[in-house]
């Protein structure tokens, strides 16, 4: 069996299981030694099928499995089963018993010369039916086989196995067997000795995990000043929350350890540069906003991703028309209003002529009766007319008329009510094209990938670009048109936006990207596990994210100009 080297340039340790017999194990471990997988960085454990024939495996084999931990049965030598066989056979009515031979064979070595113990179906059946408490538990045979109550774990060291400790189904693992009442002590097993000779208990060693210090979209990862009572900085954020809820949904623990990438409290680089400390082994992982992109998935592992992926741009909103005095002329057109107007003088002048002759409401001076053609009908907009009509045609054309108004008024309110809130989200740039055949600045986020992806895929020229660090400095370069739009990742502009939704919007199309994922060195394997845990934590994402986020709600407020949206707590 030839086996290919797995070994990388960091020290993320390897655990492989062996499940096989003697035969086959002895040459596994020889390929793996020649393969320099029986150094630092790897730990074998070995299971029974193995580890109860160790005798057999020639010496050789035994010097390329040096550091590897074996788990077997214990089984004890006790005089309580001697006598307990000794009582089976009496049970079985064998007080005298005899072998039958056979005369087949010539040679003194030959097997077949061997007797054969005439009752030894009874005497096994007996042995299968006897069940009794043995000294390190309970002797009882199932198909055959003994059910073991007690397991030894060992470590090979030069030619002879050093006991590790036991466990037992009543107090777990233990370091003898004989509790002497001392918890503390005996329930600490020996320190392994581990392939390399490497005598360091591994169990003390802790996952470093850079995290980025922030001093803006602390939202999502912030590094606290303050430290708790173990001295350890204090963490918080979407990112750090989703972190320990996959941790939660994980079906072992991880002992890690959180290492700030900051000075002065800001971050102390680039993303970039975060990251590559995975790769030169100052840390194993990275934990925070980690924008999953393909150039960076060269050097570390990422997981799956848990928010959502894409970069966008943001740009101020066309704002124009709600600042028109005039606006409520707008929601008709000239035409329109032209015609509107006739048929209010109409239907006035026709009520006057079918009541006046015959309804005192409509008579009197022709400065009055003049007066009640106009009221009239402006009257019916709001059902406040007085004049009471008598005349069948009279009401015939006050029905039609009401109706009219009825569906005119309440286009009129719609189109106005469109034109004082919606229009107002109509974007002042909608195409990357046209900020960049105008020669317009646009803005990133600083230490971002973005500044690449403007340069290398949307062809903006460098000079164009300008950093912002916070949400304010967004605002106020769109707002001073400072830039014609700033480019970012989505959940930054969802914060962005949610903060000042009154005043930008987003617009599409969006360039791909990974998402947010946390960073592991190439190979890891806890990259499989936790990407699986993200994927159970997620469905519950929406909560999660309106814990960790302040959300605002979009309103409508009336200033003297127009109506206009406004941010709400």
């Amino acid at each position: 069996m030839k086996l290919k080297s797995l070994k990388e340039n960091y020290e993320q340790t390897r655990i492989f299981l062996v499940h096989t017999i003697a035969s086959v194990g002895s040459k596994l471990f020889l390929q793996a030694k020649k393969s320099g997988m029986m150094d630092k960085g790897y730990a074998w454990i070995i299971t029974e099928g193995l580890s109860s024939l160790l005798d057999p495996v020639h010496s050789k084999a035994i010097n390329s499995m040096q550091g590897i931990l074996g788990l077997r049965s214990f089984i004890p030598f006790s005089s309580r089963k001697l006598k307990a066989v000794a009582t089976v056979v009496e049970k079985a009515g064998m007080a005298h018993f005899g072998f039958t031979t056979s005369n087949t064979g010539k040679n003194e070595v030959d097997i077949a010369m061997l007797g054969t113990f005439e009752d030894g179906r009874k005497l096994l059946n007996a042995l299968l039916n006897t069940t009794f408490d043995g000294g390190s538990g309970e002797f009882h045979l199932v198909k055959g086989q003994l059910q073991p109550s007690t397991f030894e774990i060992f470590n090979v060291v030069g030619k002879h196995e050093r006991m590790i400790g036991y466990w037992t189904q009543m107090k777990g693992l233990r370091r003898d067997l004989n509790d002497n009442g001392n918890k503390a002590v005996n329930s600490k097993l020996k320190n392994p000795v581990w392939p390399g000779d490497n005598t360091i208990n591994r169990s003390n060693n802790k996952l470093r995990i850079g995290i980025p210090v922030r001093n803006a979209f602390i939202e999502f990862i912030n590094v606290e000043n303050e430290t708790d009572v173990n001295g350890r900085s204090k963490i918080s954020g979407f990112s750090y929350e989703v972190f320990m809820a996959v941790l939660g949904v994980l079906k072992f623990p991880l002992p890690h350890k959180y290492i700030p990438f900051g000075e002065n409290g800001a971050i102390a680089g680039t993303y970039d540069e975060l990251l590559y400390k995975i790769k030169y082994q100052v840390y194993d992982a990275v934990v925070g906003d980690i924008e999953i992109v393909a150039n960076r998935s060269t050097y570390v592992d990422f997981t799956l991703p848990y928010s959502e992926s894409g970069v966008s741009m943001v740009v101020l909103v066309k704002d124009d028309e709600k600042k028109d005095f005039w606006i409520f002329l707008k929601p008709l057109s000239l035409d329109l209003w032209l015609t509107t107007g006739l048929v209010f003088i109409l239907t006035g002048l026709v009520i006057w002529v079918l009541e006046h002759r015959i309804n005192t409401e409509f008579k009197g001076p022709p400065e009055h009766q003049l007066g009640t053609i106009f009221w009239f009908s402006f009257s019916t907009l709001v059902f406040a007319h007085r004049e009471k009509v008598v005349n069948n045609l009279s009401k015939f054309v006050l029905i039609i008329w009401i109706f009219v108004v009825l569906i005119l008024t309440q286009s009129y309110t719609t189109s106005l009510a469109s034109m004082l809130t919606v229009k107002q989200l109509w974007p002042s740039f909608d195409d990357v094209q046209e900020i960049r055949k105008h020669g317009y600045f646009v803005g990133y986020q600083n230490n971002s990938f973005v500044k690449d992806l403007l340069i290398n895929q949307l062809r903006f020229s460098e000079d164009k670009l300008r950093p912002y660090n916070t949400l304010e400095e967004y605002n106020v370069a769109l707002s001073k048109r400072e830039v014609a739009a700033i480019f970012d990742e989505i959940p930054y502009i969802k914060l962005f936006l949610n903060k000042y939704c009154s005043h930008f919007t987003m617009i599409r199309p969006t360039y791909r990207i990974g998402g947010f994922g946390f960073a592991f060195q190439q190979g890891s394997p806890l990259v499989p596990y936790m990407s699986s845990a993200i994927l159970k934590v997620t469905e519950d994402k929406d909560t999660m994210e309106r814990s960790c986020f302040h959300f605002y709600t979009l309103t409508t407020s009336l200033q003297l100009h127009s109506f206009t949206l406004a941010c709400l707590e």
